[in-house]
């Protein structure tokens, strides 16, 4: 199968790059790599069309200045423009997140093998390596975790990993699903249940530990609902937002008795931790 390579340039980043991956993904775009001006993206030749890339929101608004061009790519060379551009992640010196075609580090604790898909949570990605870093500071030895928005399940493989004995894990997005899914398998998990689902399919269930690295309106929308769902003492590690929402994060969550005890960012984004009282 042929590709089409759409090559964006966004500003402002990264406000504008992450509104084009979620427009992007609901007309068959399928994995994205994001460049120091935008954002690459790619499609399936027979489902590209440039005309519905003009007609999307956010190309009609003066909010944002957007430009593009595009390529194919054929079938044969795929694996070679993933191979070119896709690259290891190393974390604290503990975490490399690889893809099938990297192989193992054998000098770190933990290996993680994500299949490269346009689902969310791969470490390259600010959000998602905080959300590991803090994750690496916890004992999370025979605890249970609840990973809310788990995109390619890589919080959740690294829960078990670290020695969490129950990880419930969801997304409302069906690729995202598939994926994670696969790279549970891939990592051999024993401990997961992954779901095609919101918050609402979770009943009285209590965890030691909710994972939320979504953005910034969903977590005021769900903040209520993770801490409903965790333990006296249980921990919230949540990112996806800017240092400007912080201040509305932490008040929403001190209203749902949740205590924010550290934060720390990496360019444009902030994750926090936060303790049920």
């Amino acid at each position: 199968m042929d590709y089409v390579e759409v090559n964006f340039e966004i500003s402002p980043q990264p406000t504008g790059t992450e509104i084009l991956i979620a427009l992007l993904s609901q007309i068959g775009y399928e994995s994205f790599l994001e460049t120091e001006k935008g954002l690459s993206a790619y499609i399936p030749s027979q489902l590209f069309d440039h005309s519905r890339i003009h007609q999307l929101p956010v190309f009609l608004t003066d909010e944002y200045k957007i430009t593009f061009n595009y390529r194919i790519i054929e079938s044969h060379n795929w694996n070679e423009v993933w191979e070119k551009n896709y690259e290891p992640v190393l974390i604290k010196d503990l975490v490399f997140i690889r893809a099938p075609f990297h192989s193992k580090n054998k000098n770190v604790k933990y290996n993680i093998l994500i299949e490269p898909k346009m689902s969310f949570g791969t470490a390259h990605h600010e959000t998602t390596s905080m959300m590991i870093e803090l994750m690496l500071e916890e004992n999370m030895t025979g605890k249970s975790v609840l990973d809310a928005g788990c995109g390619t399940g890589i919080l959740s493989i690294l829960s078990e990993m670290l020695g969490a004995r129950f990880i419930v894990a969801f997304d409302i997005d069906e690729w995202a699903y598939q994926n994670a899914l696969e790279n549970v398998r891939k990592n051999k998990c024993r401990n997961i249940i992954v779901q095609l689902s919101d918050s609402g399919l979770l009943k009285n269930e209590k965890f030691d530990f909710v994972l939320a690295n979504i953005n910034r309106n969903v977590l005021l929308e769900e903040i209520k609902v993770y801490s409903k769902h965790l333990a006296q003492g249980g921990i919230l590690l949540t990112s996806g937002f800017y240092p400007d929402d912080l201040a509305k994060i932490e008040s929403t969550a001190k209203a749902s008795e949740l205590a924010m005890y550290q934060n720390i960012g990496k360019n444009d984004w902030v994750a926090a931790r936060f303790i049920k009282r």
